[in-house]
This record gives C-alpha cells, sequence and structure tokens, in this order.
C-alpha cells in the first residue's frame, strides 16, 4: 500500500507540474536576449500559454494585448519600430518573461549548405577579420541542426553579439554580407543562420512547395528509400556505439602522439529522418522562424544538387521554394542567392552537373526581386568550400545596398549576355551591366570554348571590344549553325577572369536552346571534347 500511495503521490505532482508549465506563457528561442527585430515594418511576436489566457506584449511604449486560442497559440504585431538604442520586451500573462538588449535593425535570413554554414575561422584571413570584428550591434541567430517529419513550432538556436571573441561563431559568408550592411547604413543587423552541409534544395522546401514541380514524385521516392534493405535501428545504434568506443580509443592514442585526431563515426539516422528527405529542414529549421519579420533573404546552395540526376530542375525548384517561403511569411520579401564559382568536381567527385546548377541559377533571375552573386573569381578549383568569402558577402551586399536599400552609387550586377550574333567564324557577344566595358585578369581572356554542329567542343579564341566579345576558333567546323555553340569556363585551375570595370564578374553563359534525347538543354549537358584538353564538362 505504501508503494502504491508513493506512486500516486508523484504521478500527482508530475501531473501537476505538467500542468504549470502548459500554464507558463513561452516564446520560440528566436525570441531571446539580444535579438534583434526588422525595423520600419509590423512585427510578429507569438507563443503559447493556457487556452483563454490573457497575454500582453510590451515595448518601447507599446503595449500590445491578445488571448491564446484553444490550441494555446497567440500572436501579436507590435506597430513599426525605429532607432538604434537597446529596448526590452516584456511578456505577460500568468508568468512574466523578459527579453533584454533588444534591437531594431536589419534582418535577413541566411540559409544553405556548408559553403553558408561555414563559420569566419575558415575564411580568408580570418584571425585578422575576427580580430576587427568590434560590431555590437551585429548580432547572429544560429538556427542548431534538426531534420524533422512534421513542421516543428521551435528550434534550438540563441542570439549571439558579434565581438572579437564570438565573431568565429557566425557564418563567414553572412558575417561579411552583413558587415557591409551595418557599416554603409550604419544601422544594427541581425542575421539568422538556418545552413547545413550537404543538403538537397528539396530539403529545405516543404512538402507541399516541392508538389508543384511535377517531377517531385520520382524524386521523394528515390529519396525516401531506406538506406539499406532491412535497416535494423537497434543494430545501428549497438554498432555506433562499438565504432564510438573505438574512435575514443583511437583518439586518445593520437593525443598522446600528438598525431591528427582520427574522424568520429557519424550516429546512425532513420531513413525517414535524413536530412535530405524532401522537407525535413523546412519542418525542422525553417518552419520554426515563420513568421519573423526579415528584410530578406540570402542563399548559398546548391553544390549538392550538382551530384544528383535531377540537377536539370534546379530552376524550378529554387523558384519553387521562394514562392513557398513567400507565401507562409506573407509577402514578397527579396531573395538572392550565390551563383556557384569555379571548381572541378571531375578531379575529386566524377562527373557532375555543376554548370547545369550554374544556368539554372541565371534563369532564375526571372523571378520578382531577386538577385544573384556571381561567384566566378572567387572559388578554388581544388576546394569545394573556397575561403573568399569576403567577396561573396560583398557581392550580396552590393546587390541589397543598390537594390533593396536604394543605394544610388552602387553598382551590383555583373556582365550578363544580352544577346549573340555569328559572324563567319566568329561569335559577337554582347552584354547588358557591362557601362564603361569589359576588363580581364592579366589581360587574356580565359575560359571559352566552342563547337559547330557535330558537338566537338575545342578551346576558343576570345577578345574585349567595348561590351562585346568576340570569339573564334578558325578549326571549328560548322560554326555558323548556331544550335551547337556555348560558352563555359573550364572547371579546371583556370580561372575565370572576364569582368566589369567595376570589378564584378561574368555569369557563366551559353548560347544554345535545342535539347537532346535526355532532355537537357544541350549548353547545359555535361560533354567531352576530342580535345587534349583535360577538361570534360563545359562551364
Amino acid at each position: 500500500m505504501k508503494i502504491f500511495i508513493r506512486f500516486f503521490i508523484v504521478a500527482q505532482l508530475m501531473l501537476t507540474a505538467f500542468n504549470d508549465s502548459r500554464a507558463d506563457v513561452k516564446l520560440p528561442s528566436i525570441f531571446s536576449d539580444h535579438m534583434v527585430l526588422q525595423k520600419g515594418v509590423e512585427v510578429p511576436v507569438w507563443g503559447r500559454a493556457e487556452p483563454g489566457e490573457k497575454v500582453t506584449v510590451s515595448i518601447a511604449g507599446q503595449n500590445k494585448n491578445t488571448v491564446a486560442g484553444k490550441n494555446g497559440k497567440w500572436q501579436v504585431k507590435l506597430d513599426r519600430l525605429e532607432g538604434t538604442n537597446a529596448m526590452t520586451m516584456v511578456v505577460r500573462g500568468k508568468n512574466t518573461i523578459e527579453i533584454k538588449d533588444v534591437l531594431a535593425g536589419e534582418v535577413w535570413l541566411c540559409a544553405g549548405q556548408s559553403n553558408m554554414e561555414m563559420g569566419l575561422g575558415g575564411a580568408r584571413d580570418s584571425a585578422k577579420e575576427a580580430s576587427s570584428a568590434d560590431f555590437p550591434v551585429m548580432r547572429a541567430f544560429r538556427v542548431e541542426h534538426s531534420s524533422q517529419v512534421a513542421p516543428a513550432d521551435d528550434c534550438a538556436g540563441e542570439w549571439i553579439v558579434c565581438s572579437p571573441q564570438t565573431a568565429g561563431k557566425f557564418s563567414a559568408a553572412a558575417f561579411f554580407f552583413g558587415r557591409d550592411i551595418h557599416q554603409r547604413l550604419n544601422t544594427p543587423v541581425g542575421l539568422i543562420n538556418a545552413s547545413w552541409g550537404g543538403t538537397l534544395i528539396e530539403a529545405w522546401t516543404s512538402l507541399e512547395g516541392n508538389s508543384t514541380i511535377p517531377e517531385f514524385k520520382a524524386i521523394a521516392a528515390i529519396l525516401a528509400k531506406p538506406s539499406a534493405p532491412g535497416w535494423d535501428e537497434n543494430a545501428a545504434a549497438a554498432l555506433y556505439e562499438k565504432k564510438l568506443a573505438a574512435y575514443r580509443s583511437a583518439a586518445d592514442k593520437a593525443r598522446a602522439a600528438k598525431a591528427k585526431l582520427p574522424s568520429p563515426p557519424r550516429k546512425p539516422v532513420p531513413a525517414r529522418l535524413n536530412k535530405n528527405v524532401p522537407g525535413n529542414l523546412f519542418n525542422g529549421m525553417i518552419h520554426p522562424l515563420i513568421p519573423y519579420a526579415l528584410r530578406g533573404a540570402i542563399w548559398y546552395q546548391g553544390e549538392s544538387n550538382a551530384f544528383v540526376p535531377h540537377a536539370k530542375l534546379y530552376s524550378r525548384q529554387l523558384g519553387a521554394l521562394i514562392e513557398d517561403w513567400r507565401a507562409r511569411w506573407g509577402y514578397e520579401f527579396p531573395f538572392a542567392w550565390v551563383q556557384l564559382p569555379e571548381f572541378s568536381p571531375l578531379n575529386n567527385y566524377g562527373l557532375a552537373y555543376w554548370p547545369v546548377i550554374c544556368e539554372e541559377m541565371l534563369k532564375s533571375l526571372s523571378i520578382p526581386r531577386t538577385g544573384m552573386a556571381v561567384g566566378l573569381g572567387l572559388g578554388e578549383a581544388d576546394n569545394i568550400h573556397p575561403r573568399d568569402k569576403q567577396g561573396i558577402g560583398k557581392r550580396l551586399a552590393l546587390w541589397a545596398l543598390a537594390d533593396i536599400y536604394g543605394q544610388k552609387d552602387v553598382t551590383w550586377n555583373g556582365p550578363l549576355m544580352e544577346e549573340y550574333k555569328i559572324k563567319g567564324n566568329e561569335i559577337i557577344i554582347s552584354f547588358k551591366h557591362a557601362e564603361g566595358g569589359l576588363i580581364a585578369k592579366d589581360d587574356v581572356l580565359k575560359g571559352f570554348i566552342i563547337a559547330g554542329e557535330d558537338r566537338k567542343w575545342f578551346k576558343a579564341d576570345a577578345k574585349i571590344k567595348g561590351t562585346t566579345v568576340v570569339v573564334s576558333r578558325t578549326y571549328c567546323p560548322n560554326t555558323d549553325n548556331d544550335k551547337n555553340l556555348g560558352q563555359r569556363s573550364p572547371v579546371t585551375d583556370k580561372i575565370q577572369n572576364t569582368s566589369s570595370v567595376v570589378g564584378l564578374g561574368l555569369s557563366p553563359i551559353a548560347a544554345s536552346a535545342t535539347e537532346d534525347e535526355a532532355g537537357f538543354d544541350l549548353g547545359n549537358t555535361p560533354s567531352i571534347p576530342e580535345v587534349s584538353e583535360p577538361v570534360a564538362v563545359r562551364y
């Protein structure tokens, strides 16, 4: 009897504690100390409380009242916030929450895979950059990795104030983007970093957003398959513990010998929770942020999609993601992405569709209120994680300053092909956004290749004439057939080097419009030229 009574009392205490916790007003983790709220717009604030509970949100002289619904959810909208002084937000219900050191500024969602995730420590001159990173009104919120099968209401993370001691925790690309915005506009900046290396774009788009692409069903079926027949979660967990014990032993020996530490084993994940299952990262890392007020979003992703058979769908996938996010936030916020820089996938990964992704990104500029930072000239041929994140951040910031913030003295767009004409054995390519002319590093144009209708590609001669580039190859047959002409930057150690006079690089282009049997645009399809060059992918 004593045992029963004890158990009953403990159970009652646990139930009481649970009910009490439900009665408390709660906020998502993004509403926390040091946060930055978007200035100049209505700002949603939301959370949970006991159904019917009265909730008041107070900040900067505003008091907004509401009542939690039957599902316990509540939301208010703050009037426009201005100024640069720190504020305190107070949320009152049956309990009181104080959020301190709140700023009003420019808030940007910074999403993507490893090149967005890369910390400042991986960037060029990282020690020097960190030592001067004393920007107390620039803050970052890092969304912890989370792959979920259903939309989550919250995520783990915290706001970090930028200083020489904390700058290493910032995404490098986001840091340099945010720093330029902060310094140019003299305003606080909030950077929400939702990134995870090795991820596909379809994982960042909701299932509903993905479903707008007819081919999605086939892709989803492939990605949703178990990682191996007969998957046994318990057996996988036991094997992981065995590998972990071996790793710890090897690591101890390496430390004693002052040798390089081995890589730890990866924790097994059920196939349905794999980070690349369509919708999973939207559910775990984007949905919890909605509808936090944003100025816009920057996107650095595409590398993983360059190694899958459906790479040719990328422009439609990017469009679906943008439309999906905008619809859920409820407004057409600005969105820009990084067009992938040069890289030699053949050297390390085998045949890939790197050029396809670049051109799919270029196509996506037809989407309203979007921009693209050309990555060419900032990459490293043998490194998929180039260190020049200063250049990436700068080019993204130039777009935002010129196109979003209306800075008239800022040029953000590099040369883009406008049209081309065939004249004998020459192709004359005209460009827009090339006011003042074009320039070439080392005064030599690199990266142009040319083909005739036989689809054999050759390294081409190219020269600048004002705002045009003249491409020729005297022994390339049938160059008067424009169906098989293209321009790519070789994905070897020869860095594409054409830019405008303001130093903004030329985007990869193609002058081809036909399709092959597989349905790829011929300007996008990997091709092996019958020449002595060791390049197999046109770029």
